[in-house]
């Protein structure tokens, strides 16, 4: 009995560490895509609408988050400080809300939660999820890193790897 519960135990490891590995992924994608435009947006919070065709020549990280999600709670710290840091060498944030739960669509608790997060950079509210349906996005959070040409270069799903993700904002910003 107790060698059964053993290997169900090890077989329920394997298949929780199979899940979060998919759910953590990050990395240079092995071919680079065109990154979709956003799209379907309700409303601009801190900035005036944007789009990827004018933010072109720049660095952009693309950002998916919910207000309510612990772990993209988790990564603000990080988004806020790379924002920071390399807003003045030509790297853009923006988040794009999409709502997990109805009241998170409600502008007015999105405002509140930017305010009380000390975000500053543009935050897009996709409450259709237009923009997460053209990105094929599946989690809270997910970083998508686009180069000077429009193109998204690296992904990253779930919390961590902050210093990969660190290293390449400034590996592209670097790039000419």
């Amino acid at each position: 009995m107790l060698s059964r519960l053993k290997t169900v135990a090890a077989a329920t490891l394997v298949a929780a560490a199979t899940l979060t590995g998919a759910a953590a992924h990050a990395g240079p994608l092995r071919t680079s895509a065109p990154a979709p435009e956003f799209t379907g947006i309700d409303k601009w919070l801190n900035s005036e609408p944007l789009t990827l065709q004018q933010l072109r020549g720049k660095v952009v990280l693309v950002d998916f988050w919910t207000y309510t999600c612990i772990n993209c709670i988790n990564t603000l710290p990080y988004v806020k400080s790379w924002d920071q840091k390399y807003k003045d060498q030509g790297l853009v944030v923006v988040g794009v809300h999409t709502p997990e739960y109805p009241f998170e669509r409600d502008t007015g608790n999105v405002k509140t939660a930017i305010k009380r997060f000390g975000i500053t950079y543009p935050v897009a509210q996709d409450n259709r999820y237009a923009t997460w349906s053209a990105y094929d996005n599946q989690y809270w959070p997910a970083f998508y890193l686009i180069d000077k040409k429009g193109q998204v270069v690296y992904t990253h799903f779930g919390e961590g790897d902050y210093a990969q993700t660190e290293a390449a904002i400034k590996n592209l910003l670097a790039q000419k």
